[in-house]
């Protein structure tokens, strides 16, 4: 008897936890693909209780017009020349419930230098110390504070 009662609560609580997946969502974390990289496909499930799942390769079913798919990661081969690339995504489980959509391909190049810590906090500096100038003025020795309107 104790192993019946056992049992049935193994299996209720594990189908307490086995929630079913209503919808899918797509949230990008950029809003266009680059070439010759990784791009991460971010998609959540929307399961019955209103709760949100991450879903990965094991729930989906990933195709895309270009690239191919390593994970929920497409890459783009450097060679790519459309301006964008199709993708769906299938639920596994039940493929009826997909989503297709399109993302566009950056165009613009990753040749944009970053400004270090150090080139921020000089140029803070020298930001306030401009403000500062501009606002005050300077007659026979002593600094007064011009108001503007």
């Amino acid at each position: 008897m104790k192993h019946f009662i056992l049992f049935i609560a193994v299996y209720s609580f594990s189908a307490a936890k086995a929630q079913k997946i209503d919808s899918i969502y797509v949230n990008l974390y950029t809003d266009s693909l680059k070439k010759g990289t990784f791009n991460y496909i971010n998609i959540d499930g929307l399961l019955s209780d209103g709760r949100y799942l991450p879903l990965d390769s094991t729930h989906l079913i990933f195709s895309a017009s270009a690239g191919w798919f390593s994970g929920n990661s497409l890459w783009i081969d450097n060679n790519f020349s459309d301006d964008k690339v199709s993708v769906k995504v299938i639920l596994r489980k039940a493929p009826g419930t997909f989503k297709q959509f399109d993302i566009y391909i950056k165009k613009k190049p990753d040749n944009e230098k970053l400004k270090t810590a150090d080139e921020i906090i000089n140029e803070m500096k020298n930001n306030t110390r401009s403000k500062r100038k501009g606002n005050l003025s300077s007659g026979n020795g002593v600094i007064t504070k011009i108001y503007r309107a």
